[in-house]
Order: structure tokens, then C-alpha cells, then sequence
């Protein structure tokens, strides 16, 4: 059974940086999963944030971190990353990470995903 941590999160200030790593255990994740990134803020629904493909030839991002927040995978590592740069105060949420086994081109949109993780909190203020 894939198990999927989450690790990374933190307290920062706007404009700030982290990088928040999703480790995989218990299967293989290169050639076989997709991986997405989505948060969830107090109040409101689970938001996609973004995906990668499971050969990382495509991905796709949310408008709302589109240039800020490139996704990335390292098969040897069976991780993948989500490096966010410029953090503003409305990216503060529980972040999950999540895995598919799944073939297909990501970059119009992102599957279903089957695996979750516990999530990880980062808060962006000042």
C-alpha cells in the first residue's frame, strides 16, 4: 500500500520561500504515479495546486501559483517536491500531497488522485 508524508511546512513571511517534500514508501512511485499538490484554507474547499506527470514530461499548475511554485520529482529519491517562492499571506493552508497510478498527459488537467497524505501547515505572515 503507497503511504505518502508530507514534510516542508512552516511559519514564513510574505515573499518567503519553502520547499515542501512528499516522500513515498511502500511502492515505487517513478513511471507509475502522477503527483498532485492541494491545500486547503480555514473555511474553504480543497483547492488543486499542481501535478506532475509520472514520467515528468508535463505538468500543471493553478492560476493562483502559476510562476511561483514549480513542481518536481526525484524518482531515485521516490519524492517529489513542490518549491514555493514568493509566498503570500492567502497561500497559507494544510497542504497534501497525492499520488495516482496514471499514464496520461497532466498539462490540461489533473486526475483523480486515490493516495493521500496527513498534510503539512504553512502559515505566510508578517
Amino acid at each position: 500500500q503507497l503511504q505518502l508524508v508530507e514534510s516542508g511546512g512552516g511559519a514564513v513571511q510574505p515573499g518567503g520561500s519553502l520547499r515542501l517534500s512528499c516522500a513515498a514508501s511502500g511502492a515505487s512511485l517513478p513511471y507509475y504515479y502522477a503527483i498532485g499538490w492541494f491545500r486547503q484554507a480555514p473555511g474553504k474547499e480543497l483547492e488543486g495546486v499542481s501535478c506532475i506527470s509520472r514520467t515528468a514530461d508535463t505538468t500543471h499548475y493553478a492560476d493562483s501559483v502559476q510562476g511561483r511554485f514549480p513542481i518536481s520529482r526525484d524518482d531515485a529519491g521516490n519524492t517529489v517536491y513542490l518549491q514555493m517562492n514568493n509566498l503570500k499571506p492567502d497561500d497559507t493552508a494544510v497542504y497534501y500531497c497525492a499520488a495516482v497510478r496514471y499514464s496520461g498527459d497532466v498539462s490540461m488537467g489533473c486526475p483523480d488522485f486515490a493516495f493521500w497524505g496527513q498534510g503539512t501547515q504553512v502559515t505566510v505572515s508578517s
